[in-house]
């Protein structure tokens, strides 16, 4: 149950509570991924994830600043999703024993949260073309576009562990 209301009465007030829950998905993803860089065995699941954690602690700089610019501040609004996801990919982890299988769940736990990131990053990017913030967009359009690129990694490292399971 919520407690508090968030008023939210319009658009730039919910694209501005939108882009706080987009800082606090980042910042817990920054905290999630030297676990899933730990428990990999595969390399180049390895190398890409480790890769992408300084993307992510590239967004982070990103958004807080689009947070400060619009609220003077760089305060969170919870994300329950990320929540969500990463406590689930905890699990799987821990509950997998077999170092391949493990490997396939970290790709599918990891793309998880990054279609989860495109569909945050896309609707952000849409709210500030809609509000005439051009710059927003242009930042919210790159981290979009940085989140794809991740993806395709992960797809592509899937090919080969996954082959390595179906053998």
């Amino acid at each position: 149950m919520k407690v508090f209301s968030a008023n939210i009465e319009d658009l730039r007030t919910l694209y501005i509570s939108n882009l706080k829950k987009a800082l606090d998905m980042e910042q817990k993803i920054t905290k999630a991924l030297p676990d899933l860089i730990e428990q990999s065995t595969d390399p180049d699941l390895a190398t890409a994830l480790s890769s992408h954690l300084e993307e992510t602690r590239g967004h982070v700089r990103m958004v807080e600043k689009l947070v400060w610019k619009h609220t003077g501040d760089s305060r969170t609004e919870t994300c329950k999703v990320i929540n969500g996801l990463t406590t689930e990919a905890s699990d799987t982890i821990r509950d997998v024993v077999e170092p391949t299988i493990r490997d396939i769940a970290l790709i599918g736990a990891a793309q998880q949260v990054e279609h989860h990131e495109i569909a945050v990053y896309g609707t952000l990017r849409r709210w500030a073309e809609l509000l005439d913030l051009a710059e927003d967009a242009a930042i919210l359009e790159m981290i979009e576009s940085e989140e794809g690129a991740a993806d395709q990694t992960l797809t592509d490292i899937s090919l080969t562990v996954n082959s390595f399971a179906a053998a």
